[in-house]
């Protein structure tokens, strides 16, 4: 996982984009009230909503979050499926600017 540190030594948190896809079961279940549970769940995995996006076309949604690590994305991943129904993939995203130093070591 490529993470960036932060100049007092704490690590920055990673970005992950999180599409998502309704199932016929959870576009029965849409609601202001669960995008809040979502919200709780995935603050409460240690995370951060920076945006969320409904969208037309081959996705439904897109969740743009940030994690400390893998392991809470994952967590989070599969908690929101399992709550809303919705089945999400999740990729962790770094900035281009990030990749296009890492490139220059290559």
């Amino acid at each position: 996982m490529y993470e960036s540190v932060a100049e007092k030594g704490e690590t920055v948190m990673a970005t992950f984009f999180m599409s998502g896809k309704y199932s016929a079961e959870a576009l029965k279940g849409m609601s202001a009230k669960r995008t809040d549970k979502s919200i709780n769940l995935i603050k409460n995995l240690g995370g951060e909503v920076n945006a969320m996006y409904a969208l037309l076309g081959e996705k439904d949604l897109i969740l743009i979050v940030n994690f400390p690590g893998i392991e809470q994305a994952m967590k989070a991943s599969v908690a929101l499926s399992k709550m809303t129904g919705i089945s999400f993939t999740t990729s962790q995203a770094i900035t281009v600017e990030e990749f296009d130093k890492m490139m220059s070591e290559v």
